[in-house]
């Protein structure tokens, strides 16, 4: 039985299967949507991983100690919305389940402020078959912000996905 990966809302570039997804290797993907980093989300993810460090979670003190003059959401934040990004980004209709395989390369050129905005950009670098119903993609990732010259995350990421 076939189950769908789910959506909430339609991505940006649909393709039907992974023949149509493999002609995308090398070719530079659209911009992502906007999406919007609060301070709940921020305390949330420091909830999730129990990282509470003053700079992410203490307002009061950001804005009088911190640089920024506010508080700024962690590295590994913005890294983890890369999935959530990509799923709104990009749907191959006839995947059924995707995973994260991994990561090559990561960096965090600039803070991620807090009530700013991130989107995904990038490509496909590399495709290639994984056992009998799967692909491995790398991607080269770059997650910009409205508030920031530099990227926040650039990554060379490595997923799976299977029909």
């Amino acid at each position: 039985m076939e189950v769908p990966l789910d959506r909430h809302e339609m991505a940006k570039l649909e393709v039907t299967d992974f023949t149509e997804f493999k002609k995308l290797q090398g070719e530079k993907l659209p911009a992502g949507d906007w999406l919007r980093v609060s301070q709940e989300m921020i305390n949330d993810f420091a909830k999730a991983t129990l990282d509470f460090q003053w700079i992410h979670t203490d307002i009061e003190k950001a804005e009088k100690y911190s640089p920024f003059k506010k508080t700024v959401a962690h590295g590994f934040m913005s890294l983890s919305l890369v999935s959530k990004l990509l799923g709104d980004l990009i749907q191959v209709k006839s995947a059924i389940m995707g995973v994260n395989y991994g990561l090559n390369k990561v960096r965090f050129p600039s803070p991620v402020l807090v009530n700013s905005q991130l989107r995904i950009l990038g490509n496909i670098r590399d495709i290639e078959s994984y056992g009998e119903n799967g692909l491995k993609i790398t991607w080269n990732i770059v997650i910009e912000s409205d508030l920031q010259k530099k990227p926040v995350c650039v990554a060379e990421f490595i997923s799976l996905m299977f029909e």
